[in-house]
């Protein structure tokens, strides 16, 4: 967040002469004050004004010319923002879950991949860190672009107003009201423009993070797992180290392609469970997975049938039934050494961790692991398919625990191969419900540590956050201070632009300009009331 600067907005009054000397800031004459209330509070300081005078004045040619762009993209902004709010606004006029853009989220800091984010004590911090970040290049760019006009800082205050950290420069009225319209447009456009540049810097070093952590991390290999919490579905069965090797036999690069192929099984399930009930036999038939199961094994497992559609499999079984592929001569033989009515009843218990290490059939896995097969398997063995409830998905994850002490011991010592150390070094296991939900609710990182240091698997998800954080944040504050709405930049920048792109009479300038900023000061309180109140709908939806 961002205080209105200590300096006058532009008179009519024009510079007679063509160097500015630097005001001696106030600091040297008395004390800088402090601020402290309940819920106010800053630090003023003036240790930084020689240095950043300095830098503008040294550099003021190239400064000028940068500032000069910024100028262009600051005008812009201020059209483009207004507009899409208007647009926004204009839009859906009724409150409904979902309805606010992401435009519009932006412009008050709710990004779509922020706002959904639990405010966690680790999240704040994030907050606190980038809006800190993204006001001080906000305010350093008002800063060097004031010095290289001329004009020195007053002082510089941090301030924490209500919990939220913000800074500001203070520049002096006079030189500052004196200087020629367009140059006094650099200095009001500088915040916006370097905030934009933060943005594009943020954007790069996101793209390069791979690249610059090579030597100590791989990257896009498999997911290493961070965190599980005691909520998660996947309690239990993986832990922080290990890697997350397949999908339904897809191998997993990296945390994107994760929640992708998650969302992919789910989507599969879904619409299977939409199929009329009189053909769902035939459509699980062709898009489930199966798996060839030995006829000794379907022996041996005590048949199960159905009571009012009730499942009699005990705890830690899973139900199969036999496919019923088209394709499939052993299972039409096998169906009519009995009655067909009985036999399309019929149902096996076996446990998943047995089945998972047989062979596949079918066409609904990921991966290509049936060997062009979709229904038939080897002699003795049979296509069964697991029956699944609506809207459950089932399916295959594959890892690895690298860093497990086993896999360590086996390391060291190749003779230590067992079946015990192999089991505990990774393994398969079947994950029956909400995709969607069991994909979200565990923490990953693309980055595995090439050496085993303190904190060595979670600076790349800290880098990576940090940045993602400093980007919105200074995206919002940019777009926020374009918009013309008083006490913000867009008041400046739009009495400057009205002063110097047009030819209107001081009154009707003065019309204007009172005009343009009551309708941008009430057009953005409406939508950021629509805003919050979307978001009240949909935190209250999701609570229920």
């Amino acid at each position: 967040m961002e205080r209105p600067r200590r300096f006058r907005r532009f008179g009519r009054g024009r510079s007679q002469t063509s160097t500015l000397l630097p005001l001696r800031s106030a600091s040297h004459s008395r004390p800088l004050s402090h601020t402290v209330s309940c819920w106010y509070c800053d630090y003023k300081f003036s240790a930084l004004n020689g240095v950043l005078f300095g830098f503008g004045r040294r550099y003021s040619k190239q400064l000028k010319l940068w500032f000069s762009i910024g100028v262009g993209f600051s005008l812009a902004a201020l059209v483009g923002a207004t507009l899409l709010l208007v647009l926004e606004l204009a839009a859906s006029p009724s409150i409904l879950p979902g309805t606010a853009s992401a435009t519009t989220s932006l412009l008050f800091g709710f990004s779509p991949q922020v706002h959904g984010l639990s405010l966690s004590i680790a999240n704040a911090a994030y907050l606190f860190f980038a809006t800190l970040v993204s006001v001080s290049v906000h305010e350093l760019g008002h800063a060097i672009a004031a010095g290289s006009e001329g004009i020195q800082v007053e002082y510089i205050a941090v301030f924490i107003a209500l919990l939220f950290p913000g800074a500001l420069v203070a520049l002096n009225d006079e030189l500052l009201n004196g200087l020629e319209r367009f140059n006094a447009l650099r200095v009001y456009c500088a915040g916006i423009w370097h905030n934009a540049a933060c943005c594009a810097a943020c954007g790069f070093m996101l793209f390069l993070l791979p690249l610059l952590l090579c030597p100590f991390y791989l990257h896009g290999e498999n997911p290493m797992v961070l965190h599980v919490p005691s909520t998660s579905p996947l309690s239990g069965y993986l832990s922080p180290g290990d890697l997350i090797v397949s999908l339904d036999g897809k191998h997993v690069h990296d945390e994107h392609e994760w929640k992708e192929l998650s969302a992919l099984i789910q989507d599969r399930t879904f619409k299977l469970s939409n199929w009329p009930k009189s053909t769902q036999d035939y459509a699980a038939s062709q898009v489930q997975k199966g798996y060839c199961v030995p006829t000794s094994v379907m022996d041996a497992n005590t048949t199960i049938h159905l009571v009012d559609l009730q499942s009699a499999c005990p705890d830690g079984f899973a139900e199969f039934r036999p496919s019923e592929c088209s394709e499939s001569s052993k299972l039409h033989e096998r169906l009519l050494q009995a009655e067909a009515a009985d036999r399309a009843l019929e149902r096996y218990c076996l446990t998943a961790r047995d089945v998972v290490m047989l062979n596949k059939c079918g066409n609904g896995w990921l991966g290509d692991i049936t060997n062009g097969s979709s229904c038939l398997c080897s002699e003795g063995e049979w296509c069964l398919n697991p029956v699944q409830q609506q809207g459950l998905a089932w399916a295959e994850i594959t890892y690895a625990s690298p860093h497990s002490p086993e896999c360590l011991q086996l390391q060291r010592d190749p003779s230590a191969n067992s079946e015990t150390v192999d089991s505990n070094c990774g393994g398969t296991f079947i994950f029956v419900g909400d995709l969607m939900a069991m994909a979200q609710s565990i923490q990953l990182t693309s980055y595995q540590p090439r050496f085993l240091f303190p904190f060595a698997a979670y600076l790349p998800s800290f880098l990576e956050k940090a940045t993602v954080w400093v980007f919105y944040v200074s995206l919002a504050l940019a777009l926020l201070n374009s918009l013309p709405v008083f006490y913000l930049d867009g008041e400046s920048i739009l009495e400057l632009a009205l002063s110097y792109f047009t030819w209107l009479r001081p009154s009707k300038k003065a019309r204007a300009l009172k005009a343009c900023l009551v309708g941008g000061t009430l057009i953005s309180l409406l939508t950021f009331m629509k805003v919050l109140a979307n978001l009240y709908v949909i935190s209250s939806v999701e609570g229920y």
